[in-house]
């Protein structure tokens, strides 16, 4: 059973629906016992960063999640739900993020002649080897939608990266704990193929 996590973001029903495609049996939820006692952990959303964490925050979620990272359960955050895992966002400067991995998101520069947000297919390039891409050509197409992106402090967490005006951080991987800037759920083949080997972990 996958818990995806419930914080009131936009963009859950569309990962259940790919884990259902996949043969997944899937709940989505904001209950502790629930959380904790799922086989995996999945944080997507998309939304702005403050209001984000206020919710989480709000609905005790905060600790949950830190208790399912304790306990070496897989956990994916995707897009919003990779920025969370970091210590802060340009988007709200006042608003801490959960902290669990070390850096910072910051704004995609918009004097670079691209438009900002970031939507659309960007290629990926792997600068680690990360168990999310297991069978994953390097150059694969993925989707992005976004206008903040991740600078990680510990560059040998970064297992896929991309260019969008600047250098961005597209993927992690530390322990248990993986994310994606990019959707996967939206990503086709490719994407269905990431969650895939997550599932498989």
């Amino acid at each position: 059973m996958v818990a995806i996590i419930d914080y009131d973001a936009g963009n859950i029903k569309s990962v259940e629906k790919a884990l259902i495609s996949l043969g997944e049996s899937a709940v989505i939820t904001r209950e502790r016992e629930k959380i904790l006692n799922a086989d995996k952990v999945i944080l997507p959303g998309v939304g702005a960063f403050g209001d984000a964490m206020d919710k989480i925050r709000g609905y005790g979620l905060e600790a949950i999640i830190k208790e399912v990272i304790a306990n070496n359960t897989p956990f994916l955050g995707i897009c919003l739900g990779l920025q969370l895992l970091f210590e802060s966002s340009e988007e709200s400067p006042d608003t801490k993020g959960l902290g669990i991995l070390k850096g910072k998101i910051v704004k995609i520069p918009d004097d670079k002649g691209l438009k900002v947000p970031q939507i659309g297919w960007n290629s990926i390039q792997f600068p680690n080897s990360g168990r999310l891409y297991k069978g994953i050509a390097e150059n694969s197409y993925v989707y992005f939608v976004h206008s903040y992106y991740l600078q990680a402090e510990e560059p040998e967490i970064v297992t896929a990266s991309t260019e969008y005006a600047v250098h961005i951080h597209a993927s992690v991987e530390k322990e248990n704990v993986f994310a994606c800037q990019f959707h996967p759920e939206k990503s086709s083949d490719v994407g269905l193929h990431i969650l895939k080997n997550f599932m498989e972990l």
